[in-house]
């Protein structure tokens, strides 16, 4: 069975940082992917970044981020970071991270596993 925590959500000032962590349990050497989505009050669960676990080649942002936020993954270890700086309060949501099994599902955005999510509230 397959589990992803997320931890580091807290609240932050405008203009300041956090780092989120994902730890995964279950996941087999042949998972293709992790990937960050947020959620904010009253919308839509949107993608903030994603990063495949065996090639440095696959790493995307959502434009509203870049240059802002850093995806890093520890393949030993099984868990993934969002290092998030600069801060701004249209950052605030609950953040998920999300596993994938397969480039086809990955291609089709159908994330296999997701996390219970971390707040992070950002303070003009």
């Amino acid at each position: 069975q397959v589990q992803l925590v997320e931890s580091g959500g807290g609240l932050v000032q405008a203009g300041g940082s956090l780092t989120l962590s994902c730890a995964t349990a279950g996941l087999t050497s042949f998972s293709y992917a992790m990937g960050w989505f947020r959620q904010a009050p009253g919308k839509e669960r949107e993608f903030v970044a994603d990063i495949a676990w065996n090639t440095d080649n696959m790493l995307h942002y959502a434009d509203s981020v870049r240059g802002r936020f850093t995806i890093t993954r520890d393949n030993a270890k099984k868990t993934v970071s969002l290092r998030m700086i600069d801060l701004k309060p249209e950052d605030t949501a609950v953040y998920f991270c999300a596993a994938v099994d397969t480039y086809s599902d990955y291609r089709a955005g159908e994330w296999d596993y997701w996390g219970q999510g971390t707040q992070v509230n950002v303070s003009s």
